[in-house]
């Protein structure tokens, strides 16, 4: 650990500035990254005093193929980006963590206090305190720290701010009382852990693993206490595209019900096969009883199953381009993934309100104007939101532009996929 006047002076005069490269990936973020590391260092010690103290980061996410397809036992493909939520730390003599987070009141937990407490469902309390939790459940050490967050990670953007967050919570626990030594992919299940069951709500793990584990990565959530993980070797770099996502502004307000539709006429399809999941269904076999199964289910929950079985084999397929260095198959198979979710999964509006299609309108737009230099689907859950789309270098600040013309300055937000999960910094 070093104090804040040594780390600042070494900010300032460029000593991690490959570390930030390497981290951030785009060279042009350098001097910003260095603004937020000294601003980050000096609110820490507004706060807490002069104190030696580390740094964390952990990314946000976007969910690349597989949509719609984890709840149903199947296989993703997700990727960090380089947007992140940061901590500067500082040891606790006592078992009590305090941590500021930007503009808001000081959160103490006192770490001899670990059950769920009920007046703190879907608080970043609840967060901080599961995390906790679910570390010294798994065996690990946990003390106490003082902590500054700042994030960059925008929230409901898609790209899983509160992941992102447990994830830093997790990798600050870990390196400093545990040597580093608890993995990624622990840290992912101890904050699906601290978001199911003490912030109360029903999450997968996909945004987990993607914000912890970091880079490209391919799950397989077969077995879903434990989910097989592969990196997916892509240079992004290399092959010349950036990661843009578009907020379109929509608003997720009543569409609740929307959501949970998508699950449960996956699953009744599943259950007249006498399975829980799609995952257990035969493809062939699902396809032979078409006839039977309309008079059975809604045609919707067929067409949704018709996806879940098409995007099974589209993970798969992008998975192998990217093995075999053939970057424009994989665009492909993210083009036919966002064809399928619009005309199938049909997750790109909400019937409640069919005059109102952010969604689907930014597709289209974007369509227009990327012709040949990107592909687009939508990304996340759906119906509003954002959607995201692979858009060539050259081109990329063109994309931006025209898509901020539509839905305001900072809709677009051109990102790199980040090689790391949470680490720590300095």
């Amino acid at each position: 650990m070093k104090g804040i006047d040594g780390i600042l002076e070494d900010v300032k005069n460029g000593v991690y500035d490959s570390r930030i490269q390497d981290i951030y990936v785009d060279e042009k973020l350098t001097g910003y990254e260095r603004e937020r590391y000294e601003a980050a260092l000096l609110q820490f010690r507004k706060l807490f005093g002069e104190k030696e103290v580390e740094l964390y980061s952990a990314p946000g996410r976007s969910e690349v193929c597989g949509n719609h397809t984890d709840h149903q036992q199947g296989h993703v493909l997700a990727a960090s980006v380089n947007l992140d939520v940061i901590a500067v730390a500082a040891f606790s003599h006592d078992r009590t963590i305090r941590l500021v987070s930007e503009d808001s009141p000081m959160i103490v937990i006192d770490l001899n206090e670990l059950e769920k407490k009920e007046e703190e469902l879907g608080t970043t309390a609840a967060l901080i305190r599961g995390v906790a939790a679910g570390m010294e459940a798994g065996g690990w050490q946990i003390g106490g720290f003082l902590a500054y967050v700042t994030s960059d990670v925008p929230m409901g953007a898609g790209m899983s701010s509160s992941a992102a967050f447990e994830s830093l919570v997790g990798t600050v626990l870990s390196g400093m009382y545990n040597d580093g030594r608890v993995s990624s992919e622990e840290i992912a299940k101890i904050g699906q852990f601290a978001e199911n069951v003490y912030f109360g709500k029903p999450c997968g793990l996909m945004d987990q693993m993607a914000c912890s584990v970091g880079g490209l990565i391919y799950i397989d959530f077969k077995d879903r206490a434990n989910p097989v993980i592969e990196q997916a070797a892509c240079d992004f770099e290399e092959n010349a595209y950036s990661l843009c996502i578009v907020e379109t502004k929509g608003s997720h307000a009543d569409l609740t019900d929307d959501y949970a539709a998508i699950p449960v006429e996956m699953k009744q399809v599943a259950e007249c096969f006498g399975r829980e999941f799609l995952s257990e269904v035969d493809e062939k076999e699902f396809y032979e009883n078409i006839a039977g199964l309309r008079n059975q289910v809604s045609d919707r929950a067929l067409l949704r199953a018709m996806h879940f079985f098409g995007e099974q084999k589209r993970v798969r397929e992008g998975v192998k381009a990217l093995e075999n260095h053939d970057f424009q198959g994989f665009l492909e198979v993210i083009r036919k993934s966002g064809d399928s979710s619009a005309k199938m999964l049909q997750n790109i509006y909400s019937p409640k309100d069919v005059h109102t299609q952010n969604v689907t309108v930014a597709l289209a737009a974007s369509e227009y104007i990327l012709q040949e230099a990107g592909v687009c689907r939508i990304h996340g859950g759906g119906f509003a939101g954002t959607i995201q789309a692979f858009v060539k270098n050259e081109a990329a600040e063109t994309y931006k532009s025209y898509m901020e013309s539509i839905f305001g300055d900072g809709a677009c937000h051109v990102l790199k996929v980040r090689p790391y999960g949470g680490i720590k910094i300095i």
